[in-house]
């Protein structure tokens, strides 16, 4: 792989071994996704029309009422929290954080009020809503919801995300069960979530990335029943306008789709990748596993436990030195602190594997 355009601008080569981090650009798109942001990006579109045919080849291919093309996950919050706060009345879009709203009270559950990058919360806020945490950090029941629900809540807000607290949580067809029992739409941030068609069936919207699981240019999906798209399309001549998302994105975003829909699993594949860093168990103070996603998706990573007595240094400085290096190895450090840190084989290219053991072989001080 030729690693020179980097370096023509000063950049130094990515080793991409945490996952589809927007940190790091968060994915590689297909040679016939650039294709067609190419040769969509030099064609002259009326963008209201593309913004309906894009949405609706997007809902046909979910099995959604509607959907819509946003810049990413992270702005679809703030625009479906926009959405539901002024129920797609044009006048309070256009003003808002101008008058007040009498109904803008988002449910969240405390395990999932987190920082992906930015606070949930200030994707809510963003979008004009006023967060009610509920819940405690380590348990979301049925009952917290619905003892919550009020006069004055606009929309319960399920992120389901490694991100979030698994354990004792209630799952997004229970919370389903409470707010449409309660006449209160369900927003699911379903943003790296790989299973796309799951969350339109038992959701008012839902958002997904376009480049994380689907593998397309920068971009985000909101779907879901038909009402609450329109309302969210509202937003796009309010706070969107200052999210809008491309000609060539699109286009890019509708290939990648298609392409996704028909990928094989290639989990089994990436498993067996990760077979070439056992071989560091050989190491002092270095212990390699396999492992999958903690939140029951089908990836598996290598987990690379660090004994700072006998490696040398902690999980945590490993990590810090595999990125800072020459080439900058990204892992997937979220258990740093508790002596480890993961290898992610999905977004690995050429030599990364490797490029990998032999630095950490380097920093354990087994040349």
């Amino acid at each position: 792989m030729d690693h020179s355009f980097l370096a023509k601008y000063g950049l130094k080569r990515v080793v991409n071994a945490s996952g589809r981090m927007s940190v790091i650009g968060v994915s590689a798109p297909s040679d016939t996704v650039m294709d067609a942001m190419k040769l969509g990006g030099r064609q002259y579109v009326e963008m209201a029309e593309l913004v309906e045919a894009s949405g609706a080849h997007i809902a046909r291919t979910l099995g959604a009422e509607s959907a819509v093309v946003v810049n990413s996950a992270s702005s679809g919050i703030a625009l479906c929290v926009a959405a539901v706060v002024t129920r797609g009345d044009r006048r309070k879009s256009l003003r808002l954080h101008q008058e007040p709203l009498s109904r803008n009270e988002i449910l969240l559950f405390k395990g999932h009020n987190v920082q992906y990058g930015a606070p949930v919360e200030t994707m809510v806020f963003l979008g004009g809503g006023r967060v009610r945490e509920i819940g405690y950090a380590n348990e979301g029941r049925a009952e917290h919801l619905e003892e919550a629900i009020s006069e004055e809540t606009a929309a319960v807000l399920y992120v389901k995300s490694h991100h979030c607290v698994q354990k004792n949580m209630l799952s997004v067809e229970e919370a389903w069960e409470v707010a449409s029992r309660r006449g209160v739409p369900l927003i699911v941030d379903a943003a790296a979530e790989e299973d796309l068609r799951k969350y339109p069936a038992c959701s008012d919207l839902v958002i997904y990335s376009g480049s994380k699981a689907i593998e397309g240019p920068t971009s985000g999906i909101v779907c879901g029943k038909r009402t609450y798209v329109d309302w969210v399309k509202t937003q796009l001549h309010g706070i969107g306008r200052g999210m809008k998302v491309g000609k060539e994105a699109i286009f890019g975003l509708l290939q990648a789709l298609e392409e996704y829909v028909a990928k094989e699993d290639t989990s089994e594949r990436e498993k067996e990748a990760l077979q070439a860093f056992l071989p560091l168990n050989e190491l002092p103070g270095v212990g390699v596993t396999i492992v999958q996603d903690d939140s029951g998706r089908s990836i598996f990573r290598a987990r690379v436990r660090i004994d700072p007595e006998h490696a040398g240094m902690t999980a945590e400085r490993m990590a810090i030195e595999l990125r800072t290096g020459p080439i900058a190895v990204y892992t997937r450090d979220y258990g740093v602190k508790q002596g480890y840190f993961d290898l992610d084989p999905r977004s690995l290219q050429g030599d990364d594997i490797p490029v990998i053991a032999a630095r950490i072989r380097e920093l354990a001080g087994g040349r």
